[in-house]
């Protein structure tokens, strides 16, 4: 699921659930995001809290910000 989100848009840890058939496992699949060591190439990053927050980042909200400003341009 997080290879299909193009560069430049976001998306959150509840649409993820949904979209892979498990709208229940949401703490889970955030869990798992937060621990993926290939952060730049299985976009992680581009994945926020539903309220729209950043959430946490395995190298740091500095770092999620610069990556998700650079994808914007």
């Amino acid at each position: 699921a997080l290879l299909k989100i193009p560069a430049g848009k976001v998306t959150n840890y509840k649409t993820i659930a949904k979209h892979i058939g498990k709208p229940k496992a949401v703490r889970s699949i955030a869990t798992a995001i937060g621990k993926n060591p290939l952060s730049w190439f299985i976009p992680c990053h581009r994945v926020l809290r539903s309220n729209g927050e950043l959430g946490g980042y395995h190298w740091g909200l500095k770092v999620k910000t610069t990556m998700l400003r650079f994808e914007s341009i």
